[in-house]
């Protein structure tokens, strides 16, 4: 085999005259390439450890420090106050000769301590202004004194920062008081709740908050100051990591390509030009070069720290409990084509491949007509059925010998591809048809031409259609989103194509064939398999998708309004809900909580009094004035909701790290496992567009984006996912199952098109107070 031969640096022979040693210089060549490059990485690595650790300063600043000394010292004056003459008396050298040179050398000892304490007072005044969250709560006109000053954030955010330059500066999530998130918790219960039911549970919050919620309340103040976010790592664990049913449909998520557009019908060149884009990226988060995200239309960052698992990363199974691995670098990408599994070099000689390189490495895969070992084509069901059964089968039959080289390559991989030999998207004689088709398909596939453990695998479809789904324990969704407009507009408009549709650039014929894994599949792990597939099937196969673009309006007119769109989608959701099951539900709206360190999600529980009360009014025909003041405070109390979650104020994280303590302490709660085990009929998500200066949406319209999707929550419930494009689109993606008789994706949809028709409409009418409401955040007026 070339590629075994090419790995060999030097071989040998012993002979009766002594050792013949033959060395292979071009192969010697790819190891010094490879160590050069791996030393660049490191030195790398040093630089920006040396600029954040100064941040917000600047390492250069130490000059003009130490330069303003000396010159201050030149002039006969002592800026230290006598501090220099005291550092000059403890160092070694006292004679005359050295006289000058002590000076110096103090003078310069001084400065480095001066500049070290600048530092400090700066980054202690950027932790400060970063822990100010009133600023969002202010309305336009009426801006405090404090949140005046806090605009100075501005000049302490001049420079350019790295990408995890603030991550030391960023605040603490707070841990809330009691009685403040049970009152909080009421609050949102009562709108689903009767008289009767809502007095027994606020019977059940103050026995809770008299007899155990101070105790449970002391240990989790104490893992606050201890810990740097006393949510995120028990969210990962027990949310996402303890779960032992399947992560398919019910934990991972899917993203999708361009809705009108795809930019080559070659499969081979999209997979090249998509790699090469998401190895970019890769490059930027390893040299830290992206630009910190922000709070949209202000200069507040957003923890970063979710970056740093994105590649090389993998989920792997445990009997009790999966564990996240990741490894600091991969010179390599898994690929599943046609039921064989190939390790794809993407770097030689220390140079990452060209997007033409890697395409006719792809399309060298695609044209390999060798045929699947026995049990390799539908080995990656193990991943998409329930987590123990893989466990052990891994432990039994993947811990050594060439099953464990295989897996390893698959698990150490910077990610994963799968070439799919089907055609997705929405270009047909059935295109609402086709689009629910390409979002099971990224949801789940064939339940076995995925490895659902990677961080993301991406899927490159015999059209040229792409698309990616994701396993959610080591990030959320926004994080994952940033990446993929990343790969989307990089793969367009900067990589590009020929006229014939491939990718540009030349490629080293030298280059050696991808690497065919080996496997050695006895019969009880296809058995196995075969369970797995059939787990996994069952599930895929009672997923409803619907997806559907809305284009009757935007966030445009909705901003015209003067209402959040999140909040006129969100109530409309409320609205068609109503409709569709004819009571209201609990909902759950995700909010990130990234203003802190460390920060994942919160939940907005939008379903509210002031929502509900909108809706009644609705259908039973108010006056157009009365409905428009009560969404008026519908739209307030929830944009309310969302400013109190995301600035550490929530319910949810709050009463589950309680839940946590008290199962550490081996005693119940009654309240706490009845708020626990509450199911979300209406689990909803947008999708944040965060990167439009990538390139212009209205001069390129139809790059617009069809967002991404989840499976439902409920046995009983709706999973909804919406993204806001440009001033003209919504496109939503709604999920439910099969297997409920009271649920349909595609009768869900339609419900959704009317609620935000008819609220339009309602605040379209002509009255005098259309043209009121109430102000809104602070965010873009002040920065």
């Amino acid at each position: 085999m070339a590629e075994a031969h090419q790995a060999v640096a030097f071989q040998f022979t012993i002979t009766p005259e002594g050792i013949d040693l033959q060395l292979s210089y071009q192969a010697l060549n790819q190891i010094y390439l490879s160590g050069v490059r791996s030393w660049k990485k490191r030195v790398s690595r040093m630089r920006n450890r040396v600029i954040k650790g100064v941040y917000p300063a600047s390492p250069s600043s130490w000059l003009f420090v130490a330069i303003g000394i000396l010159a201050t010292m030149y002039m006969q004056s002592d800026p230290s106050m006598g501090l220099i003459a005291k550092i000059q008396q403890h160092l070694p050298l006292r004679d005359c000769s050295h006289h000058c040179g002590q000076t110096m050398v103090s003078a310069l000892v001084f400065s480095t301590l001066l500049w070290l304490s600048l530092i400090l007072a700066l980054r202690f005044c950027l932790k400060l202004l970063l822990s100010y969250h009133q600023w969002m709560f202010e309305q336009h006109g009426r801006v405090s004194n404090t949140t005046k000053v806090w605009t100075l954030l501005r000049l302490l955010s001049g420079r350019k920062p790295l990408l995890y330059s603030y991550q030391t500066s960023l605040p603490h999530l707070p841990v809330p008081a009691v009685r403040d998130t049970l009152t909080r918790y009421l609050e949102s219960v009562r709108p689903l709740l009767t008289d009767l039911e809502y007095k027994r549970m606020t019977d059940l919050a103050n026995e809770f908050e008299s007899s155990l919620g101070n105790r449970l309340q002391r240990y989790l103040k104490l893992k606050a100051l201890w810990a740097t976010n006393y949510v995120s790592d028990w969210w990962e664990e027990y949310i996402y990591l303890r779960g032992r049913g399947p992560i398919m449909v019910n934990s991972n998520y899917y993203g999708m390509d361009f809705l009108y557009v795809t930019p080559t019908s070659v499969q081979a060149a999209r997979a090249g030009n998509t790699i090469t884009a998401l190895l970019l990226y890769r490059r930027m988060v390893n040299r830290e070069e992206l630009t910190p995200s922000r709070v949209p239309g202000t200069v507040i960052p957003l923890c970063a720290a979710q970056c740093e698992r994105m590649f090389n990363t993998t989920r792997t199974p445990g009997v009790e409990t999966d564990v996240l691995q990741h490894w600091q670098d991969s010179e390599f990408v898994a690929v599943y084509s046609r039921g064989r599994y190939y390790r794809l070099w993407v770097y030689r000689a220390g140079r990452l491949l060209s997007a033409r390189e890697i395409e006719h490495q792809i399309q060298w895969i695609l044209d390999d007509p060798s045929p699947p070992l026995p049990g390799e084509e539908k080995l990656g069901a193990l991943t998409a059925g329930d987590r123990v059964p893989w466990a052990q089968i891994r432990k039994e039959h993947f811990s050594s010998g060439v099953n464990k080289r295989s897996l390893d390559i698959i698990e150490k991989a910077a990610f994963f591809v799968t070439l799919d030999d089907e055609a997705q998207g929405m270009k047909g004689d059935d295109p609402t048809g086709n689009l629910d088709r390409y979002a099971k398909s990224l949801l789940h596939g064939k339940c076995y031409d995925r490895w659902f453990d990677k961080s993301f695998s991406i899927v490159i479809y015999k059209n040229g259609k792409s698309g990616l789904n994701a396993e959610h324990s080591w990030a959320d969704a926004p994080t994952v989103a940033h990446l993929w407009e990343y790969t989307l507009a990089t793969d367009a408009f900067q990589l590009g194509y020929t006229e014939d549709g491939h990718c540009k650039g030349e490629v080293e014929r030298s280059l050696p064939p991808p690497h065919r894994l080996s496997w050695e599949i006895p019969s009880e792990v296809q058995d196995q398999i075969f369970s797995s597939l059939t787990v996994a099937k069952a599930l895929a196969d009672d997923v409803d998708c619907h997806v559907f673009p809305f284009r009757d309006f935007g966030k445009g007119k909705i901003k015209k309004l003067r209402v959040s769109p999140d909040a006129f989608i969100q109530i409309s959701l409320q609205l068609a809900y109503f409709r569709d099951r004819g009571s209201f539900c609990l909902t759950y709206e995700a909010s990130m909580t990234r203003l802190f360190r460390e920060g994942r999600t919160e939940t907005v529980r939008s379903c509210s009094n002031q929502s509900c009360a909108f809706v009644k009014a609705l259908e039973v025909i108010d006056p157009t004035d009365q409905c428009k003041r009560l969404f008026r405070q519908a739209s307030e109390k929830h944009q309310n909701l969302y400013r109190m979650a995301m600035t550490g104020a929530g319910i949810d994280r709050h009463l589950f790290c309680l839940y946590v303590v008290s199962k550490y302490l081996g005693v119940d709660s009654p309240f706490l496992k009845e708020v626990l085990s509450e199911p979300w009929c209406l689990s909803t998500s947008q999708t944040p567009v965060q990167q439009m200066e990538l390139f212009d949406l209205k001069n390129h319209p139809d790059f617009v984006s069809l967002g991404g999707g989840f499976g439902p929550v409920a046995d009983d419930g709706y999973g909804v996912s919406y993204i806001i494009v440009g001033e003209d689109m919504i496109n939503f993606h709604v999920s439910s199952k099969h297997s409920c008789g009271e649920t349909d994706s595609h009768r869900f949809g339609a419900q959704i098109a009317k609620a935000l028709q008819d609220i339009m409409a309602v605040l379209s009418a002509d009255t005098p107070s259309s043209s009121k409401g109430p102000a809104q955040p602070q965010s873009k007026k002040l920065l």
